[in-house]
């Protein structure tokens, strides 16, 4: 892949733009390309449209690359995946889920095919006519019925929509698991076969969800989705699990099915309802692209906008996920097709202590104080200032000032500079039955800020509650951290400007992650002291947020 970001000269910059702006119309509405192109151009000049048309570029190439070097199947692949299948302890069928509606035959019958070349013999294509009108639909399922035996048909006598026609598909089902597919779309050869080979490592999963990309009429696969592990919290701003879904058809069949009235996003009703009631530990992710999502014209691959009742169906499956939860909170858009929810602060609002160790750094420190009183709305918290040894004149006098006019208590700690101890010092003083850890850098810029945090925090399964946090320049320093990066961890999107949407939209969603940044941190009391707070003796200086954030997550704790 080096060889394709490698510094370029102008006229290999000139080839990926023109090559670009044929892929983006490719894959996309040429129309809602244009017009979004016209949008950028108007808001950032030709300087922003070609940054992006030049990202874009690589971004096409690079998966093109990715796809040869890590997604394609040579012969002794296959052989390879053949011997293991006939190696399998457990080899359950999984019946395919497949509602047809005036299906275009050429799709449909790449679907299909998809389904009958997989390297996983042991499958059930159902396929539920939701009373096509397109005489070519029933001849095509009629002929494949007849070609195969694996292959069940039944045709609806009225048209009920998608949810009745999956459940309608869902009743021939005799697999010990389902499997979705929509009827333009298709699986690669291996699809299946990662299933059962995750089904034989653990026989007890209930939910498992690949990643997938989109291909479009001319068979150009773009957009790849890799996902993450499981993340219940990014579950309620998008619907990550989408293809490929593969449940445990008991758990489907004993929640009825798909329910009718939420066309459009009655897979994420039903990945939601499923997920409520089973364990996180048998919901298993598995990191391959295992579905390729058809973008023609028409579908909400291509453009959500195709199909706005979906947004709408998507909120309501979201409010049932609320109630059935017994969680109180509101449901907004938190971008044009992806949701937020705030959740409602505990009544009456707990006391939270504020903890911010410092020394020395007047103006930092200042600046945070004022910034704090000035801005925050939370009704209930208090300023617990951690002194490291300040020996500056000014700075001695304004912790004497703001202790006496009860703006802040000042603890002092003299021993040598120990971030993980200075912490632990400040809370067995706190007053507050919640926590948050604060940098003597930080400047409030969102009044709700505090707020959002305590909300989240307060939920029973979470744990450490992390802020996106911004450079002076307007560049992102903190949306998270990621186990791995710089050989131990790193912060996510840092140095990436702060209005960027980010990689499928994540910088604007709520979601799970390994751990936050103690810069601003929020955590229950009980939780810090029930993991022994931060880690004194082999974390003094750095990595001991991190390491707070896996000890939550040990216990079964979610950051967030």
């Amino acid at each position: 892949m080096n060889n394709i970001v490698s510094r370029t000269t102008f006229r290999e910059r000139l080839v990926v733009t023109v090559k670009t702006i044929l892929g983006l119309a490719l894959t996309r509405n040429p129309v809602s390309t244009a017009t979004k192109m016209f949008r950028l151009w108007k808001r950032s000049g030709f300087k922003g449209l070609w940054h992006y048309i030049h990202r874009m570029g690589y971004a096409i190439l690079g998966y093109n690359h990715w796809i040869k070097c890590f997604d394609t199947l040579s012969e002794s692949d296959r052989i390879a995946i053949r011997h293991q299948i006939s190696t399998f302890q457990h080899k359950p069928c999984i019946s395919i889920i497949m509602p047809t509606y005036n299906s275009s035959e050429r799709w449909l019958r790449r679907a299909i095919e998809s389904v009958r070349t997989q390297l996983y013999p042991y499958w059930e294509l159902c396929i539920a006519d939701d009373a096509s009108t397109i005489p070519n639909v029933r001849i095509i399922l009629n002929e494949y019925q007849k070609l195969d035996e694996r292959i069940k048909v039944v045709f609806r006598e009225n048209n009920g929509h998608i949810c009745a026609a999956s459940n309608s598909a869902l009743a021939l089902a005799s697999g010990e698991f389902v499997a979705l597919l929509d009827h333009d779309d298709e699986l690669p050869p291996h699809a299946l076969y990662m299933v059962a080979h995750a089904l034989n490592e653990n026989q007890n999963l209930n939910l498992i969800y690949s990643d997938e990309d989109k291909v479009n009429e001319n068979n150009f696969r773009h957009d790849p989705y890799f996902k993450s592990g499981w993340n219940p919290d990014l579950l309620t701003s998008q619907n990550f699990i989408c293809h490929l879904g593969v449940y445990r058809t008991a758990l489907v069949r004993e929640i009825d099915g798909f329910r009718e009235n939420y066309e459009g996003a009655q897979d994420w009703d039903l990945a939601l309802r499923i997920t409520e009631r089973i364990p996180y530990n048998s919901i298993r992710h598995l990191p391959y692209i295992l579905y390729h999502w058809r973008a023609a014209a028409g579908s909400t691959a291509l453009d959500i906008g195709e199909k706005p009742y979906a947004l709408q169906a998507a909120e309501k499956a979201l409010r049932d996920h609320l109630t059935r939860t017994g969680r109180v909170g509101k449901i907004s858009l938190a971008t044009q097709v992806h949701f937020r929810t705030r959740y409602s602060l505990p009544s009456p609002a707990p006391l939270v202590t504020i903890v911010i160790p410092t020394r020395n750094q007047l103006t930092l420190l200042r600046r945070c104080i004022e910034s704090l009183r000035e801005k925050t709305r939370y009704p209930h918290y208090e300023i617990l200032i951690v002194d490291n040894q300040s020996d500056n004149i000014d700075m001695l006098a304004y912790l004497d000032r703001i202790a006496t006019d009860g703006i802040a208590r000042v603890v002092r700690y003299n021993l040598p500079f120990n971030y993980s101890a200075l912490n632990n010092f400040a809370v067995k003083a706190a007053s507050g039955s919640y926590l948050c850890l604060m940098n003597n850098d930080i400047e409030i810029i969102s009044e709700d800020w505090l707020n959002e945090m305590v909300a989240q925090a307060a939920r029973p399964e979470i744990g450490a509650v992390g802020a996106k946090l911004y450079y002076p320049d307007n560049t992102i320093q903190h949306a998270g951290v990621i186990l791995g990066i710089g050989g131990i961890a790193g912060h996510l999107y840092s140095r990436i400007g702060r209005n960027s949407n980010g990689y499928m939209s994540r910088l604007l969603l709520v979601q799970n992650l390994s751990a936050v940044t103690a810069a601003c941190l929020v955590v229950r009391k009980e939780l810090y002291n029930k993991v022994g707070g931060l880690d004194e003796k082999n974390l003094p200086i750095a990595f001991n947020d991190v390491d707070f954030c896996l000890r939550l997550a040990e216990c079964g704790y979610q950051n967030l």
